[in-house]
This record gives C-alpha cells, structure tokens and sequence, in this order.
C-alpha cells in the first residue's frame, strides 16, 4: 500500500509547523495545502495554494489537518466529512459546543478517523507522567495543578485565553486523571483591550473526587508550562516547556528540628529528575493520527474527548460571568 495523501488547510502560525512535520513523518505525503489568505511562511514550496477546502478536496486526499483560525473549524471539518477525509482539527475542536456536536456526529455517522490537536498529551513530559500514574508510582492521586503564562500570541484574534490555551490544561487534567471534570468555578479578566478575557483562575473537581487548579493567562512577560500531580507518594512536576519530568518524593527520614518537626505532614524527601526521550510532540501526534487512519492504533485525541473539554470551556466562561460553582452534566 502506497502512502497516505494528506492535505493541509491553514497555512498560519501553526499551519507551517503542520507542513513541516507532514514533509518529515514516514508513511504520509503532504499532495496538497490551501488558504484563502495565501502563503505568508512560505509553506507550499512546491506545491500550489488552493483557496478552499472544496479544491483541497479536490486533491484526492486521503485525510487532511485543519489549522484554520477556530471559527472556520465547524465548516471546514463538516465538508472534509462529506467528503469521507480522515481529519485533524487543531484546537479547540470548534467555537461552540452545538458546533462541536455537529462534527462530533458527522465524523461519527460516515466512520471517519476524527481527531484534535491538544498536542500537550503527546508532550514527552506528560507522556511519561501518565505511565507513571498508571504504574502505581504515585500512589492515589490527590490534585492536579496547572500554571500556563505567557506573552500574548499574535495568532490568536477569535477566542480567548480560555478555549485557545485553557483548552489544554483542562484536556491533559482529564486525561491524567482519568475522569470528567464534575465541577468548576472561575474568575477571568480582560487587561488588555481586546474583546476576549485574557486571564482566568480556575478550580475544578473531578468525577473521581480529584481536585484541580488552573492559573492560565497570556499577560505575563515569562513562560511557563507548569503541571504539578501531588499524590499519597509525593509530587510529579512536568515541564512541558523543556519536557523535563521531577519527581518529589515524600521524606522518609525524621526532623530534628521541633519547629518543623510539629507539623504532621509529609516532609521533603529526594528529588529526582528523570531522564526521559523528548521526541518533538507535534511528530508524535501525527504519528499517531496516521495509526489510527490505518487502523494500527486508537490514541489520538477524539473528537468527543475534544467536544467535552469544550464544554468544560464554556463552563469555565459561564462560572466567571455568574459567580457560582457550574456542574458539569454528564455525557
């Protein structure tokens, strides 16, 4: 069997790290790209700029990423769909949840390979993170506490802080634990003078009693990609910027010194950083979409664990207006 023929619709920020990763994965061709807005980063190199997606069809494509700005999702991934194209929509899956659903059943209807891009679960970090937890090496999981800070990213006009980067803190929550989100409550802020909120404090509980903290924003003049698991062990801390895993453990070894010696707690204990490969997470998440297009394996990120985290947004934003605690409903 030949290789898949891919096509790439979006050509921005994200669009030429897509194109890029396409060009260099075993098993896949990139036959064809499209934006209606032309070809700033020089992505096409060879190839010609179609300006649809009905010529991206056109193509004769076996399946196709969507890196379009998230208002467009719902229509590209419908007529990629109608088609019978595998898909990888970038995140969040659309701008609403009834759009999301919409996709969610379209893929679902035609047995389409349906995916999105929440690239931090394939960040090595977390990769491993979860093995671990798997693994028994925490113990019971208490907390799942995330920090996402940054400068504003100029890519992003359509949606704010909370379903552009909040959208994976609470994706890579659920998929560490194992559980739906329950419960949240948020407070956000507009600092900047654009339209959308631009900082949010969040904390959550999830179905199986975890609790959770997000402190995400892109006001900040530092990075940072913090997620801390504490467990009845210890704690993990994963740096998803320079994929680097830390484990704490729990002390073994008795204080003599009183005045911390009172507190009944656990105390420190070593420090381990953990030598783990950093493949490139986007690679990972293509190498991934490709499997399950061949049927190989099924870790892609579905739409429906893409429409839940969507939900669980817009409860995030539904919280920050009303001031209460938002259940989330059941699937």
């Amino acid at each position: 069997m030949g290789n898949l023929r891919v096509g790439l619709i979006g050509l921005g920020m994200m669009g030429r790290h897509h194109a890029r990763v396409l060009r260099e994965v075993e098993g896949v061709d990139l036959v064809a790209v499209a934006d209606a807005y032309g070809d700033p980063h020089g992505v096409a190199k060879d190839l010609p700029v179609l300006h649809s997606v009905e010529e991206l069809i056109s193509a004769g494509i076996d399946m196709a990423v969507a890196a379009v700005p998230t208002g467009m999702h719902e229509e590209v991934g419908l007529a990629l769909a109608a088609a019978g194209i595998h898909t990888l929509v970038e995140k969040p899956i659309a701008a609403s949840a009834p759009a999301g659903q919409r996709l969610v059943d379209a893929f679902a209807a035609r047995g389409l390979v349906g995916a999105v891009g929440h690239i931090e679960r394939f960040n090595p970090a977390l990769q491993s993170l979860r093995k671990r937890i798997a693994n028994g090496e925490l113990g019971e999981v208490y907390q799942i506490a995330t920090r996402r800070q940054g400068p504003f990213p100029s890519r992003i006009a359509d949606v704010g802080v909370v379903k552009d980067l909040g959208t994976h803190d609470i994706d890579l929550t659920a998929w560490l634990a194992q559980s739906r989100f329950e419960s949240i409550f948020a407070q956000t802020t507009t600092r900047s003078g654009r339209p959308h909120e631009d900082m949010v404090a969040a904390t959550g509980k999830l179905a199986n009693g975890i609790i959770t903290n997000h402190l995400v924003n892109w006001l900040s003049p530092m990075k940072e990609r913090l997620t801390i698991v504490t467990g009845e062990k210890g704690a993990f801390v994963a740096d998803t910027v320079t994929a680097d895993l830390t484990f704490f453990e729990n002390g073994t070894i008795a204080t003599e010194w009183d005045s911390i010696g009172a507190f009944r707690g656990v105390s420190e204990g070593n420090m381990t950083r953990l030598a783990i490969a950093k493949p490139e997470p986007l690679r990972t998440e293509h190498e991934a979409f490709r499997d399950a297009v061949l049927g190989l394996r099924n870790d892609v990120v579905s739409m429906a664990e893409g429409q839940d985290t969507l939900i669980v947004a817009e409860a995030v934003l539904e919280s920050a207006r009303t001031g209460t605690n938002v259940k989330i409903a059941a699937l």
